[in-house]
């Protein structure tokens, strides 16, 4: 069997594994990163591109967002659509800040190709990939690539294989504490090469269900449809996803819609999850490992980046020669930041879709709420610190 040395082992090849990688080695810490899928398939996820500022920076300094501040569309406001009326939510004036749309498919190619730059090893297309110990004086791993099996050996590992991955799994179920709440909908999405129907997000809340109408460029958009958890994909086409969308519009925006051929359409379901604590001994979890959020408010990448943002300053500080405090401390400043967003992700998700089993003072709070929301500033602005991130 053959043994493979390193600091820090990362599980994972998404943006937090990859982000995560860069940093230590921009840092001379060296580290392996493990991923079970193969290159071209994490190349060419499609998951969401509404970025934080703090996210922004934290690509800057990991060196990796030249091509972002040439291609990404930076978004001072989002529109609320209410029962066919649109309202704007400037975030710009409210707080002072503002979001970068730019596809995580991008971000995921920028950070591959800055990943291969360094010469640090990726393995893609690992396979039985098991962690054997973490809670002694290093990290034991196995698994195998191109039909040989390798054992590594590391002083850390950084959990970045998601929700379904192995390092949360290997965790004794005693040691956790989940918390879960499973919505009775999912988000259907259609992505199109065609010009998004407006130069910002518009979040719609109608009596048929919540609709999103987003983008990756000037010439590509995103648009997605609530639907009941029971709906299956194959149900819908082109054609019927563009009349329903056009349903839950108003009618100036329906008349701008341009319309195409969809390049994918898929449904996700939304739950928000959070598991307690995230650290175990030399494991550390970060991103969808630990936590989901609804993507009603474009929080996951960028809880995903403040994680690694703790994650590796601690490391660095450790590396360094300094106190072991960040690692102490990870997983409660992680979970203190994990929660609000949260909240928000929750608040924003119970808002704008439509509840059909819940009793009906449950429609009159939420048209309360928007009510309340549409006419105070106040309440705006909360909205928009939320939305453009909480200080990391």
């Amino acid at each position: 069997m053959k043994t493979h040395r390193t600091q820090v082992l990362i599980v994972g090849a998404g943006p937090s594994g990859l982000l995560l990688g860069q940093l230590l080695h921009r840092a001379g810490i060296d580290s392996l990163i493990v991923e079970r899928a193969s290159a071209t398939h994490v190349r060419q996820r499609i998951r969401a591109g509404v970025l934080e500022p703090g996210t922004v920076a934290l690509l800057e300094e990991a060196g990796v967002a030249d091509r972002l501040h040439r291609e990404g569309l930076l978004h001072h406001g989002i529109e609320l659509m209410v029962d066919g009326c649109r309202h704007r939510i400037d975030l710009q004036a409210l707080v002072g800040r503002s979001v970068t749309v730019y596809g995580q498919t991008e971000l995921t190619r920028d950070l591959m190709e800055a990943r291969a730059a360094s010469g640090r090893p990726c393995w893609y297309d690992a396979q039985q990939v098991h962690l054997d110990t973490w809670d002694g004086s290093e990290v034991r791993a196995r698994c195998e690539v191109e039909g040989v099996t390798r054992e590594i050996v590391a002083d850390f590992v950084a959990g970045c294989d998601g929700y379904h991955g192995i390092c949360r799994a290997s965790v004794p179920a005693e040691a956790l504490r989940c918390y879960e709440k499973v919505y009775p909908f999912g988000w259907l999405g259609l992505l199109s090469d065609t010009p998004p129907v407006s130069h910002e997000l518009i979040y719609g809340r109608h009596e048929r269900g919540f609709s999103l109408c987003s983008m990756r460029s000037p010439t590509r958009s995103r648009y997605y449809l609530q639907v009941p958890l029971s709906e299956q994909v194959h149900h819908w086409n082109d054609q019927r996803f563009w009349q329903e969308l056009r349903c839950r519009m108003d009618p100036a925006t329906a008349e701008q819609l341009v319309t195409g051929p969809a390049l994918e359409m898929s449904i996700a379901p939304l739950r928000s999850f959070v598991a307690e604590p995230m650290r175990f001994g030399r494991l550390f979890l970060a991103g969808d490992a630990a936590h989901i959020v609804p993507p009603t408010g474009a929080k996951g990448l960028n809880l995903a980046a403040s994680d690694i943002r703790y994650l590796s300053q601690a490391l660095i500080e450790f590396y360094s020669g300094g106190p072991p405090t960040g690692l102490d401390h990870y997983s409660s400043r992680c979970l203190a930041r994990i929660w609000k967003a949260e909240r928000f992700s929750w608040w924003m998700t119970t808002l704008l879709h439509g509840f059909d089993h819940e009793p009906p003072i449950q429609h009159k709070l939420q048209r309360a709420e928007l009510d309340y929301l549409l006419s105070s500033e106040a309440a705006q602005r909360v909205l928009a610190e939320n939305y453009v991130g909480l200080p990391i």
